[in-house]
């Protein structure tokens, strides 16, 4: 299963709409606030958070981290949402180097809801990474982020997963000018039963998920750029690749050697013979004197 979604209200949630302060993920230097000293050290929950992003971050670099943007989501609709991620994740799961392994449980994708203020000063402290880029990617996104990170790169998983999302939680068409009219009016709208109190109604929730982007090996990517490099082959076949171009030439210079083998050779050094005695007897006839 896929690992526990933790420290977000999103995991208490029901069908009924929830509430959650939305702040960007910021990489920004932290301003030194008077009687406070850098760097700073975290305590208890917060200590707590950081750590774990940073376990987390550190996985990057075995396998792909992809950052999301949420909205809307309720409990029931997050356990679907785990679930196409397994079922993706598990049909493109990466071979054995070798069938004499015994079969293990292999890792899993970890799905995590992050508290974007603790997950920013784990971003700014993860060494080797470019804040510039990170910025550029995170942009002035606001609202809930959730972080999933696979287990290994492997392009042909992280197309399964990607695929997955789409599909799971499809792209909302922007509301037609009739449709927003529409919710005026009713919101507008004198009450059926006035001076009485309204009956309450259980919100619609219409999930939404976007990818901002992601960490691979340390580098940051954009959505487009990780598409890209879902498309990439696996290790296997570029291994594969790199060895059929270094036994190229060897196998060139054999089928010359093997085709001047034998047969073939007897009739080339023959034709090499008739050639110079032609052109033996042509010069002897060339200096013959005149009777």
């Amino acid at each position: 299963m896929l690992g526990p979604v933790r420290c977000s209200p999103w995991l208490a949630a029901t069908q009924t709409p929830f509430a959650s302060r939305g702040y960007a993920i910021s990489v920004k230097p932290a301003r030194i606030l008077p009687g406070k000293k850098l760097p700073r050290v975290f305590k208890d929950k917060k200590a707590f958070q950081y750590n774990w992003y940073r376990r987390i971050l550190d996985g990057s670099r075995e396998g792909p981290l992809l950052i999301l943007h949420h909205d809307q989501f309720s409990a029931n609709r997050l356990i679907q949402l785990r679930r196409d991620i397994l079922m993706a994740s598990n049909r493109t799961t990466p071979s054995l180097a070798s069938a004499a392994i015994p079969a293990t449980p292999q890792p899993q994708p970890t799905l995590t809801a992050i508290r974007t203020s603790i997950f920013g000063a784990a971003l700014r402290d993860f060494p080797g990474i470019n804040l510039a880029q990170v910025d550029k990617m995170i942009g002035e996104s606001t609202g809930n982020f959730a972080i999933l990170l696979l287990p290994s790169f492997h392009p042909p998983q992280l197309n399964a997963v990607l695929r997955a999302l789409e599909r799971s939680v499809p792209m909302r068409p922007p509301k037609t000018p009739e449709e927003i009219e529409k919710e005026e009016q009713e919101k507008n709208a004198d009450p059926e039963s006035p001076g009485r109190r309204m009956k309450r109604q259980r919100r619609v929730l219409y999930p939404q998920l976007k990818l901002v982007g992601a960490l691979v090996e340390g580098r940051v990517f954009l959505p487009q750029g990780i598409k890209d490099v879902s498309q990439l082959p696996t290790l296997d076949t570029l291994r594969a690749q790199i060895v059929g171009l270094l036994s190229a030439p060897g196998m060139q210079l054999a089928g010359v050697l093997s085709q001047a083998g034998g047969g073939q050779l007897a009739r080339t050094l023959e034709g090499l013979k008739k050639g110079l005695e032609e052109d033996a007897a042509a010069s002897g006839t060339d200096t013959v004197p005149p009777a």
